[in-house]
Parts: C-alpha cells; structure tokens; sequence
C-alpha cells in the first residue's frame, strides 16, 4: 500500500525511464521502483557501477529486465564476481542481457556453465557471448537436448558432469555444503 503522492510520483518516474504504462513491463518496473527505497535502489546502482555499468547501460538492462534492480546486492555481486572473474567475461555482457541476473547460481548458471567450457575446451562450440547468453535462458528440456544431449560421443561424461553440479546445488541449497568448495 502506498499513498496516491507516492503512487502517481512512481507512475511519472517509470514512465521517464520509457515504459509504456500499458505494458506489463511497466507494471513490473512500477513494482521495482516502489519495492525499495531510494537509498536501496542507489546502492544497487553503485554495485552495477562498480562492475563498470554507466548509468545507461544500467538504464537499458532495467528497460529489458525490471527484475534485475529486484536481485539483492548480494545476488548480483555473486552473479558479476561469477562471470567476470571465472568465466572471464566482460560486465557489458550481463549488461545486454540482465535476465540471467534473475537465474539461481547453483542450479542454472555453474552447472550450465561448467557444460559450456567443457564444449569450449573441445571446440564443440565457440566462443561467443550470444551461445552462452542463450544457453542460460533455454528451458532445461531443451537445454539436455540440444546441448548435453547432442554431444554425447564428443563429450561422454557432459551429462554425469551436469549432474553433480545440479546435486551440488541442491547440498549447498540444503546448508550440507560450504558454497566455497
């Protein structure tokens, strides 16, 4: 519950950043904005910063993903430290596709991630940011299918490797094991 002050100077403000205030986008960014306080909603932006956002690609990744201002400071710093520092790629890549901000470490991006350098370190695949962004975002049926699945005879143990690093998960998920090893 807010007061209609507050309502209407929300409304304003998520239209400034261009939503279309009948789009479901817009109701989700509304729900964003009006979550968390100002304060909180600029702590948020300084993470983004500190892993090398300008204030207009953290504008575009919320356009294209409200939930990504949603995620915890911790979540994303988690998220960022993961791809930056052990995937090796650059911040601009979560940039253009802050979806996968909103997916669970443990149980979608280390276990595919751990696929998608063992197909790399093969030559099954390239390197190429839109592979991997779009790896992440697939439905696991189609993820098994047309990623593990496929490459079966190149890469025996792709399958088994997934998962442990699913059963992993669900250990650290459950308190049985320390996330850092």
């Amino acid at each position: 519950m807010t007061t209609s002050d507050r309502f209407r100077k929300i409304v304003n403000e998520v239209k400034k950043m261009g939503f279309n205030p009948v789009s479901l986008k817009f109701v989700i960014a509304f729900q964003a904005v009006s979550s968390m306080s100002k304060l909180t909603w600029e702590k948020k932006v300084e993470v983004y910063k500190k892993w090398g956002w300008s204030e207009d690609e953290i504008l575009v990744a919320f356009e294209k993903y409200p939930w990504c201002m949603m995620a915890s400071k911790h979540k994303i710093m988690r998220v960022m430290e993961f791809f930056v520092n052990k995937m090796g790629w650059d911040s601009s890549f979560l940039a253009r596709s802050p979806i996968l901000i909103g997916f669970s470490l443990e149980k979608r991006i280390v276990p595919r991630c751990a696929v998608y350098q063992v197909l790399l370190s093969k030559g099954l695949i390239k390197n190429n940011n839109f592979n991997l962004a779009n790896m992440l975002k697939k439905p696991e049926k189609w993820f098994l299918k047309k990623v593990v699945n496929c490459h079966e005879e190149e890469a025996p143990g792709l399958l088994k490797l997934y998962k442990e690093k699913l059963a992993l998960a669900k250990l650290i998920a459950y308190g049985h094991v320390d996330e850092s090893g």
